[in-house]
């Protein structure tokens, strides 16, 4: 498969999305997932992750983050990937490749479409089968969000609340809860790439201001609109068998208009 696109841009809300090996079923143990939430609490320590919300399946992560810094998101990931790859390999006297490739990063409009994101990487063990409401699964940010720990919280609820545009956290977590169970009821449990496999998501306003933020880099994705809301795809054809130029991290300071 391509590499995973990571342009970053500052303040930008992103939806990460990163797969196991082949797809395998490397975090099927319950003691993994925990170990990846660990070193990604170490990560929020140490380079200051701004995670919104997440969740850890048996065989993949998905992260809702905003970019606080340079290059906080790509060592944040680097240390939760690279540590829990490690410790598994070892405990499993395995050798070879943990992850699949690297991870994919989805730009997300810090609107209605921001409460729609959170609420797809909500449901994502329900479209699964493995749970029928995600207040089941332990390892997601939809219980952390409902039931805050005293302790090694991952989700910074101040943030998240204030990004959803609401005053208090309180009201946040009512408008939350309402959010999932309407979409179980209306049973949006259907996987939809846009949100782990476009560029950018939002607004057609939105999509266009990517575009023209990562410059030549984007000059040969289409915008799509399906159901009101924008997405920036990724060519077919984007990448080489030598995986060019289309590899880097763009930056701001970088960027050519």
């Amino acid at each position: 498969m391509p590499r995973a696109n990571r342009h970053f841009l500052p303040g930008q809300f992103w939806h990460l999305t990163h797969r196991c090996h082949e797809r395998s079923f490397l975090f099927k143990f319950a003691r993994d997932r925990r170990a990846y939430r660990r070193w990604l609490f170490e990560a929020k320590k140490r380079f200051g992750l701004r995670v919104l919300n997440y969740v850890v399946t048996s065989n993949h992560v998905h992260l809702l983050v905003q970019d606080s810094g340079e290059g906080v998101i790509a060592q944040s990931i680097q240390l939760a990937a690279g540590r829990t790859a490690q410790e598994y390999n070892l405990r499993k006297r395995r050798q070879g490749a943990y992850w699949e490739d690297r991870y994919h990063a989805t730009a997300i409009e810090g609107d209605g479409h921001l409460h729609r994101c959170i609420v797809y990487i909500d449901l994502n063990m329900v479209r699964a089968g493995v749970v029928r409401h995600p207040a089941a699964w332990v390892n997601g940010g939809y219980r952390e969000i409902q039931h805050p720990p005293r302790r090694y919280s991952l989700i910074d609820l101040d943030d998240l609340s204030a990004s959803c545009g609401f005053a208090n956290v309180g009201a946040f977590q009512q408008a939350h809860r309402q959010w999932v169970e309407e979409a179980l009821v209306r049973n949006e449990r259907r996987r939809d790439e846009r949100w782990s496999e476009a560029i950018a998501v939002g607004s057609y306003a939105f999509a266009v201001k990517i575009k023209h933020e990562l410059a030549l880099k984007a000059k040969h994705r289409d915008i799509d609109v399906v159901d009101g809301t924008c997405a920036l795809r990724e060519p077919a054809n984007a990448y080489t068998a030598i995986f060019d130029g289309e590899n880097s991290v763009l930056r701001v300071g970088n960027a050519i208009f």
